[in-house]
């Protein structure tokens, strides 16, 4: 007979190519949320088969998203997970397309809260973003970190921690730069010892 399952960690890799510095972040990340007790899911923003929210306004009268796609098995990894960790590299002073894509079709969560009414849960789950950045841009990773934070807050997350790592210019720099990448191990392992202590 088989013990209890781990608690899950849904960990989101936001960059439109795989294998660059983020993703290597996010790798680091998941092996600490391993370490830390918890299983690590990855899913892939830009293969999750995410189309962009119409604007139609259908989910502020039922509470679901009315069109049919990839976000489905989004919203039920979503749903099921535990905690949720996001890597995420920052384009002019944001997040890519394919990763906001997705935030927007985050919309139903705030229409049952915010104009359904239903009632916010008791205890938010825990989260934690990774922004990865080249350098060099004066209006910095806040419009990256912002829309994270607002997507999450109606879901049902509470981003408790923050990493931002600049100065990564080229697709392989992370590797070069093991003590951030201990740093985002770290911030995994964390993570995974909170939402343990949460479930």
């Amino acid at each position: 007979m088989s013990g209890p399952s781990k608690p899950v960690v849904l960990c989101i890799a936001g960059s439109p190519r795989r294998g660059g510095n983020s993703d290597r972040f996010l790798d680091a990340l998941t092996d600490g949320v391993e370490a830390g007790g918890c299983t690590a899911v990855r899913l892939v923003a830009s293969s999750a088969g995410v189309t962009p929210c119409r604007g139609c306004n259908s989910c502020s009268k039922a509470g679901v998203c009315v069109v049919r796609d990839g976000m489905d098995e989004v919203y039920a990894a979503i749903d099921s997970a535990h905690a949720i960790a996001i890597s995420t590299p920052v384009f002019f002073a944001t997040v890519p397309a394919v990763l906001k894509t997705l935030y927007d079709r985050f919309q139903p969560y705030w229409a049952r809260r915010y104009v359904l009414g239903e009632p916010a849960p008791q205890v938010r789950r825990p989260a934690a973003l990774i922004v990865v950045g080249g350098g060099g841009d004066p209006y910095g990773m806040g419009c990256a970190i912002t829309p994270t934070r607002s997507v999450l807050g109606p879901a049902g997350f509470e981003l408790l921690e923050v990493l931002e790592i600049e100065g990564l210019d080229g697709p392989s720099a992370a590797a070069t730069h093991p003590a951030e990448l201990e740093r985002a191990r770290a911030l995994g392992t964390a993570l995974a010892e909170k939402t343990v202590a949460r479930t």
